[in-house]
């Protein structure tokens, strides 16, 4: 069986001597991390290569840090976010969680314990939203839905009534989701949607 790949972290700023600085800390803590100095040097990248975790500074003079979340989940939404910044405001902090989806807002000089733990906990979400998507990836939108729905615990009525189809649609559904995962339950579907081993 096939290693999975090494997770890669990047470290976006345009001040090369920090975003290199970080880089070495996680390469340090035993992360694989590669710095980049520019938004669209990163975003190239992505052609050839996935990162699965991306700190990067809000304040860039070619493109600021959310610009470049909205282009980066745009190519990748299983990447997680952390953003760091030198002038940290409180709508600042909320739009990087709320509307950019990132796991933590950093200050500069950046606490190497608390990135560590961001960096962490990014490399472990972005795993399971990697997971969750290998394994939806064949299903219709409706499917998405229901398996959404089911594996958060509703019933088949609960969801039949949320999505205005009939209860009989949703089996229907179900079995279709069974049959791609290759599941035989309930339980193994959360199992798969939390990212878990068979």
């Amino acid at each position: 069986m096939n290693e999975a790949p090494v997770p890669i972290v990047a470290v976006l700023d345009d001040d090369d001597d920090l975003g290199r600085a970080v880089a070495r800390l996680l390469v340090h803590r035993g992360l694989a991390a590669r710095a980049f100095l520019s938004p669209v040097q990163l975003l190239e990248a992505l052609t050839d290569q996935s990162f699965n975790c991306v700190v990067s500074d809000v304040q860039m003079d070619e493109m600021d840090g959310f610009a470049f979340a909205d282009a980066l989940r745009k190519r990748d939404p299983s990447v997680a976010l952390i953003f760091m910044t030198a002038w940290p405001t409180t709508s600042h902090a909320v739009d990087a969680v709320r509307q950019y989806g990132g796991l933590d807002y950093l200050e500069k000089p950046i606490d190497e314990a608390r990135l560590i733990a961001a960096v962490t906990e990014g490399l472990a979400w972005s795993a399971h939203e990697r997971r969750i998507a290998a394994v939806t990836a064949s299903f219709t939108r409706r499917e998405r839905e229901v398996f959404d729905l089911l594996v958060r615990g509703h019933s088949n009525k609960e969801i039949a009534d949320r999505l205005a189809i009939s209860a009989r649609t949703v089996e229907d559904h179900r079995a279709a989701i069974v049959m791609k995962t290759r599941t035989n339950g309930l339980a193994q579907l959360i199992a798969l949607s939390r990212g878990e081993d068979d």
